[in-house]
């Protein structure tokens, strides 16, 4: 049985406006009726991701009052146009309280990283440590959730990974003194943040804002509270994170796992209703998946209009420059070979998952829908496992790829000999295609086509 494929976060509600805009796209103009359906639509599809029932009432009074305007009625694009209200109102409702984030005073800052267990806190605490590394900054990590010696061993492990220190706590500890200490240490190490990871639980209780109150009055100066939460529990992220802003007073919120199976309410819910700003969202697992919250890139996406400016700089930190000029003279020349062709799998491996590619991509997250990521991805690893099957001398010069040779290279690959044949009749083709664009540019494309 084919595996169920798990779709990102906000891709239903993706689907569901694209649904809307097809509809209008059948109709010659916007008029009220048709504006009425379409806002009739839009609001079951918010309530279906689980939007607070007050943001789409106030987001749909814009959206109509705009809609219904004189230079929006009779229009002769009334997707476009419906399209481009709601854009501009999803991108407002967000950008209600979206700021950037900020550290200010004393160095080394603090930042507080608390939320409930299960919501990725620890794992988050590990990402913005990396995040805050690749801009220049020299983090320096405490484990203080002393209730579960597993998150200490995990900070401790995601450090490594980093390259960022990370103070020796033991389950023994007091998670004030270790807080403390792990301050002065960070000083004294020439560090200028703080990511302290602190204790939490199954649900908002005394002793957790006791403890955490501890915490933030024993600091050495005022911290950042970041609350993390699980953006796949829906609307009960809004109730949690209100509650603890109400008892501790948070200055921001982390978004986690919006790739995961859910509604997405919580993100266009948030801000709205808690007045906290979400500073950053976790997008998958690995370490590099978190990101800044930016609205119009969100919305973007959200409107399957893809975000290229977030793939531009995506690449941008893991693509060479000069090996990406090398690339591009190669081509020119019709000098692209296989070791080329498994240099540039490598490098997409590294931007992430096909489905998570194509979220980038404008149109494309319709189309993702009716594809199977799976079988897109497990294809990519086997292309890779026969690539790193040859030799050098056979990425090289793929004429002199015999059967014997192709049996040898399916068995070390661990795949059969007509996968091997299959990958050389694809790079052939791709070659030829790359040959007439070389040579003949957009003309010589005209001409295959018989145009």
């Amino acid at each position: 049985m084919r595996p169920l494929l798990v779709r990102p976060m906000l891709d239903s509600l993706t689907e569901k406006f694209t649904n809307v805009f097809n509809k209008l796209r059948g109709q010659g103009r916007l008029t009220e009726s048709n504006i009425e359906v379409a806002l009739r639509d839009v609001r079951l599809a918010l309530l279906e991701a689980d939007v607070h029932v007050g943001v789409v009432k106030a987001f749909l009074e814009k959206v109509k009052a705009k809609a219904l305007g004189q230079e929006v009625l009779g229009s002769l694009t009334p997707a476009q146009e419906f399209l481009r209200i709601v854009h501009e109102e999803l991108a407002g409702l967000l950008k209600e309280k979206a700021k950037p984030f900020i550290l200010e005073g004393k160095s080394p800052h603090i930042i507080l990283m608390v939320g409930l267990q299960g919501s990725g806190k620890t794992t988050t605490t590990g990402k913005l440590a990396g995040l805050l590394k690749k801009k220049g900054m020299r983090p320096y990590l405490v484990p203080a959730d002393i209730q579960r010696p597993a998150a200490i061993e995990q900070l401790q492990k995601l450090g490594g990974q980093l390259g960022v220190p990370v103070y020796p706590t033991t389950a023994q500890d007091d998670p004030v003194k270790v807080a403390k200490r792990g301050v002065e240490e960070a000083e004294r190490s020439l560090c200028d943040v703080v990511l302290v990871d602190t204790a939490g639980r199954l649900h908002v209780d005394d002793t957790l804002m006791d403890e955490l109150k501890r915490l933030h009055k024993k600091l050495p100066h005022p911290p950042k509270v970041l609350f993390v939460v699980d953006a796949m529990i829906g609307q009960e992220a809004v109730r949690v994170t209100k509650a603890f802003d109400d008892l501790l007073k948070i200055d921001g919120v982390v978004l986690t796992k919006l790739d995961g199976d859910a509604k997405g309410g919580a993100v266009l819910s948030i801000q709205h209703v808690t007045q906290c700003p979400v500073y950053f969202m976790g997008m998958g697992e690995k370490l590099d998946e978190i990101e800044a919250f930016d609205p119009d890139r969100l919305v973007n996406r959200l409107l399957d209009r893809g975000d290229l400016l977030s793939l531009v700089e995506k690449a941008q930190e893991i693509v060479n420059v000069e090996e990406a000029q090398e690339l591009a003279g190669k081509i020119k020349k019709n000098k692209f070979d296989l070791d080329d062709f498994r240099t540039q799998l490598k490098q997409m491996k590294k931007l992430g998952s096909v489905k998570n590619l194509m979220g980038y991509l404008p149109g494309m997250k319709a189309m993702a829908g009716k594809m199977d990521m799976d079988r897109a991805e497990a294809e990519l690893k086997v292309k890779e496992a026969i690539l790193n099957s040859m030799t050098m001398a056979e990425r090289k010069r793929p004429e002199i790829l015999n059967g014997n040779r192709r049996l040898r290279i399916a068995k070390g690959s661990g795949t059969q000999v007509s996968d091997v044949n299959r990958l050389v009749k694809e790079f052939g083709e791709m070659q030829k295609m790359m040959k007439m664009f070389t040579k003949g540019g957009m003309g010589a494309l005209k001409g295959l086509l018989g145009k």
